[in-house]
């Protein structure tokens, strides 16, 4: 089918509740959560470190994301004085990797070069915002958006999925924490609003489908940290959580409420199956997130002609920051639009202040923070 259809740069489609609702019983919504379920249900039980073959076009993904890492390297941040907020180093870091993005593409085999400048709108989105210098869980969206339109193209196949994880996406994560760390990119969007982390999500639904089946580590094993240190090589879930502990000086409860509640179920699969329910619904099904989803030719906006001129002004209103909220979700009217630093800058300030008192709560008010049932 994408053959014979034309190319089209992707751009934001959702801007009331009307298209938002569009959107969710739209089949590209519907082709983006079986694209995520596909993903993860190919890591049941594997391992980081297992032996996962790779096709020809997934050792080209590994070896574009390798270029990205290349130009991080080659792109240090900038004396930014005592601010604590994103290094403007990442703007010219940005410009670099879209400007060869063109080029990056090429190399990728199979791919047909009529769809290359649509591809490199969600490559280039997916390591944060040029203007706002910040990350979230919609640009870990772009990426997997990325990654599907290459499927969608038959560049990788349904059989790729476990490499695509595995190889990939963890690479991808990787180099993300470089830019995060590097950077000091802020927080985006909701700041954290579902409790897990501060930039990611997709990453603890694979890391818990790694431990899906797993026969002795229990999701409690977050919390002892030498089996962090032990198991972090071989499960994504594991790594990120130790990861999340390294620059955090406050216990997990404080700074990833929903991570420390998760902990309290008993088994890995009901994890797994409620983070891919939280995922539907606070990510794909948030307009202060959904608004930012880019729709192209691959992944098209549902024809509603008559929705193209629809605001309803009752229901949404817009920030200074030029997010769209819907009224009565607090839990981000509170914190969109407003500057939080970079947890790592925080971290960074923590360590200079000599003799600093207590733990640290890094990033967002998470007091008001929704819980949502594993069990």
């Amino acid at each position: 089918m994408a053959q014979t259809i034309q190319s089209t740069l992707p751009t934001k489609r959702i801007v009331s509740k009307a298209h938002l609702d569009a959107w969710l019983d739209s089949p590209t919504h519907a082709d983006v959560v079986r694209f995520v379920e596909q993903l993860n249900q190919s890591v049941v039980g594997v391992k980081l470190t297992d032996t996962v073959e790779e096709s020809q076009a997934v050792s080209a993904l590994v070896s574009v994301l390798d270029q990205v890492e290349q130009i991080y390297h080659d792109t240090p941040p900038v004396d930014n004085g005592k601010s604590r907020f994103g290094n403007p180093a990442f703007r010219d870091f940005y410009d670099k990797v879209a400007a060869r993005a063109p080029e990056l593409h090429a190399r990728i085999p199979g791919l047909d070069s009529a769809y290359v400048n649509e591809l490199c709108v969600y490559f280039c989105e997916s390591w944060g915002n040029r203007t706002r210098v910040d990350y979230g869980s919609g640009m870990e969206l772009n990426f997997i958006c990325w990654l599907l339109c290459l499927q969608k193209l038959g560049v990788i196949s349904e059989e790729d999925s476990k490499a695509i994880v595995i190889k990939v996406f963890w690479k991808y994560m990787r180099i993300a924490r470089l830019l995060q760390s590097g950077y000091w990119l802020e927080p985006a969007g909701s700041h954290g609003a579902q409790g897990l982390d501060d930039y990611h999500f997709a990453v603890f639904i694979f890391g818990s489908a790694q431990l899906r089946d797993h026969k002795y580590l229990r999701p409690k094993c977050i919390h002892d940290n030498e089996i962090l240190d032990e198991f972090a090589k071989d499960y994504m879930y594991l790594s990120y959580v130790r990861y999340i502990n390294s620059i955090k000086t406050a216990s997990l409860r404080w700074h990833s409420p929903m991570l420390d509640d998760i902990s309290g179920v008993r088994q890995w699969a009901k994890v797994n199956d409620g983070m891919l329910k939280m995922y539907r619904a606070e990510v794909l099904a948030k307009l202060p997130v959904a608004q930012h989803f880019l729709f192209g030719a691959l992944l098209p906006y549902p024809d509603a002609p008559e929705l193209e001129a629809h605001h309803e002004e009752s229901d949404v209103h817009v920030d200074s920051h030029g997010h769209l909220h819907v009224r009565g979700e607090s839990e981000f009217s509170s914190c969109c639009g407003i500057a939080i630093p970079s947890g790592f800058a925080a971290a960074q300030a923590a360590k200079e202040a000599a003799g600093g008192a207590g733990g640290l709560r890094s990033v967002g008010d998470q007091a008001g923070v929704r819980r949502i049932p594993f069990d």
